[in-house]
């Protein structure tokens, strides 16, 4: 009775952040873009399937930062905190007790490959927001990966309801070489912007460029605009 009632004040937070972002989330390149450059039949946004410059893919190649860190679900952690109501640290049991969300997307890597209908399970980015309430003042997150990577999302990218915390893929648990246990997935960005192994959520009251927008990457990363490169 107890977890319900915790799982329903989660989904009810959740809905006060999707009305209080919601205008600017329809907004946003990847669901309003009048002119998106791509081909295929609309995905369900309504932009093309397949982005400029994009290749399909049957595999899934392996991009990182030269290091590849081994996680123990024992001792994984997740820390969300910056400006927040209530931060957090969870452990695996606390992530696998939040609402799981079971969904199908498409995965593009900024350098010209496309993995598509990826079948997905995981727990919502804006229902780790629901936990902590982002403040007033919240604009962006910070996401940090155990590799020390990190990469910046604003928040009415960030909540939108297909960007997951994923410890599942194909069916199987995620890969180490995918950022297993957990990465975070964009799907109406390019992939650097969702962090593998991911280990901190850090809300922030303006834009903080992560480790590839630093080096020339593209602030927004937007597929349907071949948005790569700042």
């Amino acid at each position: 009775m107890e977890e319900n009632s915790k799982l329903d004040k989660i989904v009810e937070a959740r809905m006060k952040l999707k009305a209080r972002f919601e205008q600017q989330m329809a907004e946003t390149p990847s669901v309003s873009d009048a002119r998106p450059m791509g081909n295929g039949e609309p995905n369900r946004h309504g932009m093309p399937k397949l982005p400029v410059g994009q290749t399909r893919t049957v595999k899934w190649p392996v991009l990182d930062l030269g290091f590849k860190p081994d996680i123990h679900l024992s001792k994984w952690k997740l820390v969300v905190d910056g400006e927040v109501e209530s931060p957090v640290t969870l452990t695996w049991d606390d992530f696998m007790a939040l609402p799981q969300t079971n969904d199908v997307s498409d995965f593009h890597c900024v350098t010209t490959w496309s993995r598509m209908d990826v079948p997905w399970v995981g727990v919502r980015l804006a229902d780790i927001a629901a936990l902590v309430m982002p403040k007033p003042t919240a604009t962006h997150v910070l996401c940090h990966g155990y590799d020390k990577y990190t990469t910046n999302l604003s928040l009415e990218e960030a909540l939108k309801e297909d960007v997951l915390l994923v410890h599942t893929a194909d069916g199987h648990p995620l890969e180490r070489d995918h950022g297993g246990p957990v990465r975070m997935i964009t799907p109406q960005l390019y992939a650097w912007k969702g962090s593998k192994w991911i280990s901190r959520i850090q809300f922030l009251p303006k834009n903080q460029l992560g480790f590839w927008e630093m080096r020339g990457y593209s602030n927004t990363a937007y597929p349907w605009r071949n948005d790569r490169y700042s």
